[in-house]
């Protein structure tokens, strides 16, 4: 820095030195700043799916046992409604079927007309009454009896019985513990064909299902009648499916 003129001192001197400071620091400050910029890699990762099954024999059974009337007269309709409900019930108590396991449902009464196209108005032709009784049982050895004796009172609609396990849970996660290993099994395929090494599992979406069997046979009014019906019953068994989505981490070699 060149020696100030003689006649700069004291306040003009430092007015001077404080203006090529701030010089300084603006020349500074528009120099290019090379920081390190780069974001972090994203992660190397292999989505696969898995599946498992479980099976397990039902121990329990829903059904429906309903009955219908029609008749041009509504007391006489639920009349008969009624009568046959009261038969039920007792049949259940005969085959020691626990009342708690036992609900009747409200009577439900429906008027039905045919149109008359000469007059142009409906004209009343009865009326339709109808009750149900859900059961649930505890010992499939009642099923056959139940059915079959239920349509000898009168019931004359039957729902195709629903077949349940007291273990559902229990084996609903035996089902996903083998979709989870299905999944690993075939993630370590993929991976190893890849050159890779698999990592642990970053997501898992499961899902389970279990989906109760059909019965093998479906009720019908000709099918009660023949003899020896009762033991004719077979539950077969509940299949339980899982699936699940795995996500894991790569590992390079």
């Amino acid at each position: 820095m060149r020696p100030l003129p003689p006649e700069m001192t004291g306040l003009s001197a430092w007015r001077h030195g404080a203006v090529s400071t701030l010089a300084l620091v603006v020349a500074l400050a528009s120099l290019p700043v090379h920081a390190q910029t780069t974001s972090p890699a994203q992660p190397r990762t292999l989505s696969v799916s898995g599946q498992g099954e479980v099976r397990g024999e039902p121990d329990r059974a829903f059904v429906t046992l309903g009955v219908e009337a029609r008749n041009p007269k509504m007391e006489a309709a639920r009349v008969e409604v009624s009568r046959t409900i009261e038969a039920v019930l007792k049949l259940t108590l005969d085959l020691k079927i626990d009342p708690k396991y036992v609900r009747a449902t409200r009577i439900a009464i429906q008027p039905e007309y045919n149109w008359d196209g000469q007059a142009r108005e409906r004209a009343l032709l009865g009326y339709l009454v109808t009750r149900q009784v859900q059961v649930e049982l505890r010992n499939l050895d009642q099923l056959g009896p139940l059915l079959e004796k239920a349509f000898d009172v009168g019931v004359n609609q039957v729902g195709e019985p629903q077949l349940d396990a007291s273990r559902k849970r229990e084996l609903e996660r035996e089902a996903l513990a083998k979709a989870v290993e299905d999944a690993r099994m075939n993630a370590e395929v993929v991976a190893r064909a890849a050159g890779v090494k698999l990592g642990a599992a970053r997501t898992i979406a499961a899902q389970s299902v279990s989906a109760p069997q059909p019965m093998a046979y479906r009720m019908t009014a000709r099918a009660a009648a023949a003899p020896g019906a009762e033991g004719s019953y077979q539950s077969g068994e509940i299949t339980f499916t899982a699936s699940v989505q795995v996500e894991f981490d790569l590992v390079a070699p």
